[in-house]
């Protein structure tokens, strides 16, 4: 976690940024064979609610461009997040930059896919993220987001160090 986290009422359990790359806006319209008919405010809606039942604070951030969630990685580091999903879509498998910065914010972090990358193509198989993550969650679908909260609020819930529980 980053030294300069700020410090979280006391009737929350923690912090959470979910972060989605390029064409997750197109969820439930885009290839529904592979991804599914639920939409990113379907996910979002859902991983809301499960998050203020636990007392968690989550913000969710899209965006189709590498340097805006790049950016928004930068500005994360002074807001005193506990942890990070991300779904980097298909920067997973081409972007060190946004990997670099995933690293710099010093959030561990859970890389959440909607398909199985591992049973796509060749080049969908290979993550610049799942060395540095905590665990992936791939082939899912949605409730793969969903099993990543639970996860954090476990974790966070029983003090844990989140690489470790």
């Amino acid at each position: 976690m980053n030294s300069a986290a700020q410090p979280h009422p006391a009737e929350t359990l923690g912090k959470v940024l979910v972060l989605n790359g390029p064409n997750l806006n197109l969820l439930g319209q885009r290839e529904p064979h592979l991804y599914g008919a639920t939409t990113l405010a379907d996910i979002d809606r859902a991983l809301t609610e499960r998050a203020d039942r636990a007392g968690i604070v989550l913000e969710t951030f899209q965006s189709n461009h590498e340097g805006a969630l790049i950016e928004r990685l930068h500005a994360a580091r002074g807001e005193g997040f506990d942890f990070l999903i991300i779904n980097p879509g298909g920067l997973t498998h081409s972007s060190v930059a946004l990997r670099d910065a995933v690293l710099a914010s010093d959030l561990s972090f859970i890389e959440v896919h909607l398909s199985n990358v591992h049973a796509r193509e060749p080049f969908r198989q290979h993550s610049y993220f799942s060395d540095k993550a905590v665990g992936t969650i791939t082939g899912l679908g949605a409730q793969g987001y969903l099993l990543a909260l639970d996860y954090i609020v476990a974790a966070l819930s029983d003090n844990l160090d989140p690489g470790k529980a």
